[in-house]
């Protein structure tokens, strides 16, 4: 902006002051003067918007070069030229043999935004300082006495009020010029990455991790950072989808582990309860729970190994192996009938199981691998048959106690003559 275009705003304004004072209607003065104000500041941000495009023109960075301390990426231009050298580089990239990815815009450039906060700086103390120029110079003349002191007061109301609005306007200015060098400390700090510890940043522009999280969050909103997260916590700051994405996949991941933690915490607290309930030593308790240690190998065996007919034998093993452990929580007095089991038969069991998985797993099946496979297989038969035999014992005690009461109830239905050959007596 000229000099005189500010010496012609200057005379408008006195102009007005002096015809409403002469006049003695004020009744349009403040739209006067805010219009050839808004006039001026117009104006002198048309200038600076001018020079702030001359300037991001000529200071374009080349190839190779950082901006705000955040690498260039390759134009696709010097690509193209590169490529159109050597016909046969084009046409091999162009057919999807090799493929440079193009990496996605983080941040916002704040060249622009920069200006701008300039001129409403510059502009708003400006014109506050004009404005406080002419409510003191009205005050001035109050005091020293003029014909028509209410026009001047209204004088000295108006633009004192003008004064105190554009001050707001260039503080307003210094603060966003004062947010954009914290922008681009916080991407000094970042150096490259797509994530910093808010901490991180508070210590590097000197300020608390409040004021730097309400900074973030500010320049998230105004899309300073393009692809800008938060953490759950509100403890990092996030640059990019991707990044954000994986960081949530991995939340998700430790909760399903949580919640599964959790229920097999849950789990094992009714089991125990449950054992206690039905009064088991801590003896026949432990012995109890190793069975089902061995139960769980069993059945991981079994999930690992292919195949109907071995997968068939382990299922049996494991339920026969399920319901004699259910025997001894039901009737504890036969655990001593396990000490055999657990000392050789069970952990022989399990060294045979992970013996095939890994002969299993080979990928040549030669003749040793099935000999000693098919061994393991008429193992698992011998050792079912053995299983099942254990289980049967376990209950003969039962067998004897229901043959007991059944010769019992027929004697003494035989002596009431209720039986078959009584009735016919």
């Amino acid at each position: 902006m000229k000099n005189q275009d500010w010496e012609r705003f200057g005379e408008d304004i006195k102009r007005s002051v002096q015809d409403a004072v002469d006049s003695g209607d004020f009744s349009r003065l403040n739209q006067t003067i805010t219009n050839t104000v808004n006039g001026a500041a117009d104006a002198f941000a048309d200038t600076m918007r001018n020079v702030g495009d001359r300037v991001n023109q000529n200071r374009r960075p080349r190839y190779g070069e950082t901006f705000y301390g955040m690498p260039q990426y390759e134009k696709k231009t010097q690509q193209k030229r590169a490529n159109s050298q050597n016909g046969q580089v084009n046409n091999r990239y162009s057919t999807g043999g090799f493929v440079t990815p193009t990496k996605p815009m983080l941040y916002r450039s704040t060249s622009a935004a920069k200006v701008g906060a300039i001129v409403m700086s510059v502009c708003g103390y400006m014109m506050s300082g004009f404005n406080f120029l002419v409510c003191i110079s009205a005050v001035i003349a109050l005091v020293v006495g003029v014909s028509n002191k209410a026009g001047v007061l209204a004088v000295a109301i108006i633009f004192g009020i003008l004064g105190i609005a554009t001050t707001l306007i260039g503080v307003a200015g210094t603060k966003k010029i004062g947010g954009i060098k914290r922008f681009r400390q916080y991407l000094q700090t970042m150096g490259g990455k797509e994530y910093c510890d808010i901490r991180k940043l508070a210590e590097y522009v000197g300020k608390n991790e409040k004021y730097v999280l309400k900074d973030i969050k500010n320049m998230i909103r105004r899309g300073w950072f393009i692809q800008g997260h938060l953490d759950t916590q509100e403890k990092c700051l996030i640059s990019s989808h991707d990044a954000y994405r994986q960081y949530t996949d991995m939340m998700e991941q430790q909760q399903e582990q949580k919640d599964t933690l959790e229920r097999q915490q849950k789990a094992a607290e009714e089991e125990r309860k449950k054992k206690e309930e039905k009064g088991l030593t801590p003896e026949v308790q432990e012995i109890v729970e190793a069975g089902e240690e061995y139960i769980r190998k069993i059945h991981e065996s079994n999930d690992a190994i292919p195949g109907e007919e071995i997968s068939a034998k382990i299922s049996r093993m494991e339920m026969l192996v399920d319901k004699i452990f259910d025997r001894v929580e039901e009737n504890p007095e036969t655990v001593g009938d396990l000490h055999r089991l657990m000392n050789y038969y069970l952990p022989t069991t399990v060294k045979l199981l992970e013996a095939y998985e890994e002969l299993d797993r080979q990928p040549i099946q030669g003749d040793n691998i099935l000999s000693s496979k098919d061994e393991i297989e008429k193992t698992l038969d011998t050792l079912n048959i053995a299983f099942e035999k254990l289980l049967d014992a376990m209950f003969q005690d039962t067998a004897w106690d229901v043959a007991s009461d059944i010769s019992v109830l027929k004697t003494m239905l035989a002596q009431e003559g209720l039986t078959e050959d009584g009735l016919k007596k």
